[in-house]
């Protein structure tokens, strides 16, 4: 007899009550929304050509018919690649690194409670070493047109017989320009036409990425804890007994500041006063050499003129320090005024200054020779020794906050920001040192600019050389901790060989697939070791620099004339640094040169830089306006702006931000820019998410324990999926009692350690890639659609649409 057939149940299985939206956010290197999403064929629902929101065409009207979403969310992709890596005018952007890196020290100041003075006092003199770069490579550029082309080559008849297109400047034609005063005036258009290069590249940039307005947030104070719903979402806790916050609650996150990223008012500033230096350094050299020959000599200009100029250069110079020193950035409200007589003024005074000092130079002095170099060798000493007394104060104040509130897992003990700062004035000062000696060699033949044998021309200021040939030692002092790694390396992947074989069994072991498991998990950890790497080469250099310094003003002369009479030994030594480090110098001057050209013509190329652009150039300028822009001013305003669209067009749906590196990074930040009732229907999914392991180590103040923590309470959940095959991704350590769970990992790679019935071929190291391949991406966005709920039940085919509709998803 045949079983009766059951009753229908009483209680229908659970249904959500409204579609629910996956947002995917790519990382590093860009991906195009067909990959993104699976699918060759995609519409674009909002954005432009820049960046845009995609779906796939069968999903363009998904809010129509949820029925068809029940088992999976709506797949919109958010493509930020064109911000970082579009056009070959991007490839420009290589000339702008050391910007880039000083303006990442910044933001890299340790966590501080209470210490306003100090912080400000730290972006004062992350500002003042931007500034110096600006002042370096203008001088380097008025060293190369004004010094070597100019009053050297033009004013030696060997090297300017060599040189045709050199010849109207000739002393010997004794032409209208063949006189001193007058080449300076013709040859301070290079470096004026860079400096307004400069200003017009961070003034289109300022009108395309700092003034595009994030969503509006009310001001607020700093100091006066919000209250727990509005800070940190639904589950924070409240005040206790006594009135007084929790300390799990803390103040609102620096990311979620109305004006975090609108920083339009600061980067217009720091672009007027940038401009006004460099504009400013052209003139002082320009006039500095009249002056001085004015003081010298009985001639027609009266030196009062020149003393006029001079002293206009210097006050608009304290102007310009004012400026940079006055007035950091403004985050607690939505800034959008203009100091428009500053940045229309300042740089025009300048300028103007400049103008005079061209028209003062080029006064008739017929007695004028120029002979030897430009005497501005004391500018690049005064520059350099400057830059580092700046990176010894800054070591001291990021000390001194680090102490206030130390966190265990902030890189070098808080002067991640200073080494990064000594980076960027090393960088700086090897760009600059090479173009100089490039062209130095050039100019003079067969001879070494300097050495004083066969030479045309005296060659660069005596410190460029010095610095060069610091650069050999400082390659062999690296050699010491890279072999510490490269044991440290091999023996941890020893280590782990047992381990993965555990891990997989009771598969039998393969060795050569055991060891090359573990060689990358090994590999993969190397990240950690990273800031020792840099503090090493930022201590090394701030003593090697110092040592240049000291040489050269000690000597006079170039190393190699300056060993003489030293001893063989000592004399070959000089002699090979000086000769080595001019050669890497300009060699890595030429890798440089080729790379921009090859990036200019080449997409894929264009795209690798892209991937440096993407971790660079994340932050705000707030140290350099000549850094390349900020994407996230673009990007982070886009998905805050998307999520909240969402959550208030539609009433019953979830939404499930899901970030992969980077763009976990972008994902966290726009989470944080969200009104609370919007926040507290968002779920947030990361994968291969540097949250932690590298922001979180490298800029405490934004991404420490306190911020992530108040993350994890700003979202309804969250889910960190992490490999520890992968050098970039890891877990975020949310530091709460009870654990909150946020990590899940790290996740198997390979999924399978041999051949299987169901996977016949090896199974690849997926490492920071491919997320979406492991069965447990797909468990953990289930989880979190799931935890967003609410759930009502599944009503019958045949219930009509007004029974439907009355359920409401709360």
């Amino acid at each position: 007899m045949a079983p009766a057939t059951p009753p229908p149940s009483a209680t229908p299985s659970p249904e959500h009550t409204g579609t629910a939206l996956e947002l995917l956010v790519h990382g590093v290197g860009g991906a195009t929304p067909q990959e993104m999403l699976g699918d060759p064929r995609t519409v674009r629902v909002t954005g432009d050509t820049t960046a845009a929101v995609y779906r796939r065409t069968e999903d363009a009207d998904g809010e129509k018919h949820p029925e068809r979403y029940r088992d999976e969310p709506v797949a919109e992709a958010y493509s930020w690649s064109g911000l970082t890596s579009g056009n070959g005018s991007r490839a420009l952007w290589l000339l702008l690194l050391p910007f880039m890196v000083v303006n990442l020290a910044h933001w890299m100041r340790p966590t501080a409670t209470g210490r306003t003075r100090a912080v400000r006092l730290y972006g004062v003199l992350v500002r003042l070493v931007a500034l110096s770069l600006t002042v370096l490579l203008t001088a380097a550029a008025c060293e190369v047109a004004l010094d070597l082309l100019a009053w050297q080559c033009a004013g030696a008849d060997v090297c300017a017989g060599r040189r045709s297109w050199l010849g109207f400047l000739s002393e010997r034609q004794d032409g209208w320009w063949s006189q001193p005063g007058r080449r300076l005036a013709l040859a301070a258009l290079v470096p004026t036409a860079l400096v307004g290069l400069l200003w017009y590249l961070s003034n289109r940039t300022w009108s395309a990425y700092e003034s595009q307005r994030p969503l509006g947030g009310e001001d607020f104070d700093e100091d006066d804890p919000f209250g727990a719903a509005a800070a940190h979402g639904p589950d924070a806790p409240g005040p206790d007994a006594d009135g007084s916050p929790r300390q799990a609650a803390p103040v609102r996150p620096a990311l979620g500041r109305p004006g975090f990223w609108y920083g339009r008012r600061l980067v217009a500033r720091l672009r007027a006063a940038h401009t006004a230096a460099g504009f400013l350094t052209v003139a002082a050299a320009v006039s500095g050499a009249a002056a001085r020959h004015d003081r010298g000599a009985d001639g027609p200009v009266p030196g009062i003129i020149g003393a006029a100029v001079e002293g206009g250069i210097v006050l608009c110079a304290l102007v310009v320090l004012w400026v940079v020193c006055r007035r950091g950035r403004s985050e607690r409200t939505l800034d959008m005024r203009l100091d428009r007589a500053l940045i229309s003024y300042l740089p025009g005074s300048a300028l103007a200054l400049l103008t005079l000092a061209v028209l003062y130079a080029s006064w008739s002095r017929p007695d004028w020779q120029s002979s030897g170099a430009l005497p501005g060798e004391a500018t690049f000493r005064l520059l350099a020794l400057g830059q580092g007394v700046l990176v010894v104060a800054l070591v001291v104040v990021a000390r001194g906050l680090y102490r206030r509130t130390p966190e265990p897992r902030t890189v070098l003990y808080g002067l991640g920001g200073p080494a990064v700062a000594m980076l960027a004035c090393a960088l700086g000062g090897v760009m600059t040192g090479g173009v100089a000696q490039r062209v130095a060699d050039w100019l003079d033949g067969p001879g070494t600019p300097g050495m004083g044998h066969e030479a045309d021309i005296a060659g660069p200021p005596v410190l460029l050389s010095w610095q060069a040939s610091v650069i050999p030692v400082l390659l062999l002092l690296l050699l010491v901790p890279v072999l510490v790694l490269v044991v440290r390396t091999a023996r941890t992947a020893r280590r782990l060989g047992p381990v993965v074989e555990t891990e997989y069994a009771p598969e039998p072991p393969d060795e050569g697939r055991t060891r090359r498991i573990a060689r990358i998990r090994a590999t993969a950890a190397l990240t950690d070791s990273a800031p020792w790497i840099v503090g090493v080469v930022s201590a090394a250099t701030l003593l090697l620099g110092a040592g240049a310094i000291a040489g050269s003003w000690y000597s006079d002369q170039v190393p190699g004339r300056a060993a003489d009479g030293s001893g063989p030994l000592l004399e070959s030594f000089a002699d090979a640094a000086q000769s080595t480090g001019s050669w890497l110098i300009g060699f890595g001057f030429i890798l440089f040169v080729a790379g921009g050209r090859r990036a200019y013509k080449d997409a894929s190329a264009r795209r690798t830089i892209g991937i440096l652009w993407d971790v660079g150039t994340f932050w705000p300028r707030a140290a350099h306006p000549f850094a390349p822009p900020c994407y996230a001013e673009r990007a982070v305003p886009d998905l805050a702006s998307r999520m909240s669209a969402w959550t208030s067009t539609t009433p019953r749906g979830r939404l499930v931000i899901s970030g992969h590196s980077q763009g976990s990074v972008l994902a966290a930040s726009a989470v944080w820019q969200l009104p609370d009732a919007a926040r507290r229907r968002v779920a947030l999914l990361t994968y291969g998410s540097p949250l932690e392991r590298l922001y979180g180590r490298w800029f405490p103040a934004y991404f420490g324990p306190g911020p992530l923590l108040g993350l994890d309470r700003s979202v309804h959940c969250w889910r960190n999926l992490w490999r520890a095959t992968d050098p970039i991704g890891g877990p975020v350590r949310i530091g709460a009692d009870p654990d909150p769970g946020v990590d899940r990992g790290p996740l198997k790679d390979p999924l399978a350690y041999g051949r299987t019935t169901r996977l016949p071929l090896p199974e690849p190291i997926l490492g920071h890639s491919d997320y979406q391949a492991d069965p447990a991406f797909a468990d953990a966005r289930a989880d979190l659609l799931e935890e967003l709920g609410p759930l009502v039940p599944r009503q019958g085919e045949a219930r009509s649409q007004r029974g439907r509709s009355g359920r409401s998803s709360g």
